[in-house]
């Protein structure tokens, strides 16, 4: 029987990295990972290829409707190829997955193919072509999620999908109903809509992206509106039904009058769920909450001593890029560091055109928590950058301590936003005030020198440019 340090279950951007980081403090490591490439979620059917498709979309939609103002005519008919584009996609996250398998050799993490589950806190049975049993000292659970549903809706993979079955759909769908206006349902609702489809998002709260900044918010339905992208916000879904080429959803709005909306395929994108069948927590003594989440304390250990959790498992935000610093966090925990993680600072992003990208508070939460703060706004569209580049929506926001200046929140849509929310948590990591920021020189023609002008609007109410 093998022996190891670690092991790591599940192979996503929280698992691999928790792997490589074990490996790179000297301790011995395994990962396991049920399917036939490694990434998890995010690499093979989430971040990556929507990513890529979103570019994709992005160039035909350009070519379709703004070259020619560019000076760039061209002749015949522009045609999509749907084929070729998922060939492009899939081609991009197979690269992706071979360079996890790239680092796992180059740290050498040894690597099981197979369905990890618990015999005993130390024992891991993994059954793949062949099962074996391995002993580890220590085990990081880092087992995903999976999209969730609701409970009347019987998603059959044809018409009824969820994001997975849309990464790789065969046609675009003459229309398209999005159930939730979350992060997925927004991003590949606009892929479609980019390549024709008519699309229908319908959201139960108010408003779209409901999690962020309400000024965001309603920027990004402004602008998708612009796009002609439909909204039913305040409308609760009460029935989902395949009657063969099409889907038929019916919802009450807010004055509970039932509507029904009508499309050949139906996306429900409303959130995802932690995945843990057949890790046998049980019977390593770790316990789960009524969620399905595993329970872990601020150390990210589990109710059995030697085992810890992280990524979308574990409570919090699902995000990659939270269980990659949670992954961390874990190996040098388990080596004897002191890591942290303020999780304040984990920036959440929308890749739509134009990006959305949020740090640190909203204003409503600062309105909540009873905190007097300043709020400085920059428009994209005064920005020399902006208009060069075709993108002038969007705006950048900066919320900053009343008293202290220190900056409590920046909330950013426009282009490039993803890029530019890490100036926001590098100056928030270092408790900046908004001059500090405002007083930092700034290339030009950026979209980052909103930052600036967001900064000394929220200061003293003097931006340069407005």
């Amino acid at each position: 029987m093998s022996t190891y340090d670690v092991a790591v279950i599940g192979s996503g951007p929280g698992g691999y990295v928790a792997a490589i980081r074990c490996a790179q403090l000297g301790m011995k490591t395994a990962i396991i990972e049920k399917y036939s490439t490694k990434g998890g979620t995010c690499l093979n059917v989430g971040c990556i290829p929507s990513k890529a498709l979103l570019d994709s979309s992005h160039h035909y939609e350009d070519a379709v409707k703004h070259f020619e103002e560019h000076g760039i005519e061209l002749t015949g008919d522009i045609k999509l190829n749907l084929e070729k584009m998922m060939e492009r996609k899939a081609s991009v996250v197979e690269q992706t997955t071979k360079g996890i398998d790239f680092l796992m050799d180059k740290n050498k993490i040894d690597s099981y193919q197979g369905v990890g589950s618990f015999e005993d806190k130390t024992h891991i049975k993994i059954e793949g072509e062949e099962t074996v049993t391995i002993e580890a000292k220590h085990t990081i659970i880092a087992t995903g999620s999976k999209p969730a549903s609701l409970p009347f809706i019987d998603i059959d993979k044809e018409r009824i999908i969820t994001s997975t079955e849309a990464l790789k759909l065969k046609e675009v769908p003459k229309n398209l109903v999005i159930i939730g206006g979350g992060v997925i349902g927004l991003e590949l609702g606009q892929v479609y809509k980019r390549l024709g489809a008519e699309v229908t998002v319908v959201e139960y709260l108010d408003r779209i992206i409901p999690t962020m900044d309400k000024a965001q918010s309603k920027e990004l339905t402004k602008v998708m509106k612009k796009q002609k992208v439909n909204f039913a916000v305040s409308h609760k879904v009460t029935s989902v039904e395949n009657t063969g080429d099409e889907v038929v959803i019916k919802a009450t709005d807010k004055k509970d009058k039932e509507v029904e909306f009508k499309g050949d395929y139906c996306l429900v994108s409303v959130g995802r769920k932690p995945f843990t069948d057949g890790l046998n927590a049980e019977a390593a003594g770790v316990k789960m909450n009524d969620r399905g989440q595993i329970e872990v304390d601020k150390h990210l250990k589990t109710s059995a001593d030697n085992i810890y959790a992280i990524g979308d498992v574990v409570k919090g935000a699902m995000l990659a890029h939270k269980a990659e610093e949670e992954g961390v966090f874990v190996a040098e925990t388990i080596a004897g560091q002191k890591p942290h993680i303020d999780y304040n600072l984990i920036p959440g992003v929308v890749y739509t055109w134009p990006e959305v990208a949020s740090v640190g508070k909203t204003e409503e939460q600062l309105k909540e928590d009873k905190v007097e703060y300043k709020s400085g706004q920059f428009p994209m569209r005064a920005l020399g950058r902006s208009r060069a580049s075709g993108d002038i929506d969007g705006f950048v926001k900066i919320l900053s301590d009343k008293e202290t200046d220190e900056v409590l929140g920046v909330h950013i849509v426009g282009a490039r936003a993803a890029d530019l929310i890490a100036e926001a948590v590098t100056a928030m990591e270092f408790r900046a005030s908004a001059e500090d920021i405002a007083r930092m020189s700034h290339a030009h023609p950026t979209y980052s020198e909103a930052v600036k002008e967001a900064a000394l609007a929220a200061t003293e109410d003097r931006p340069l440019h407005t």
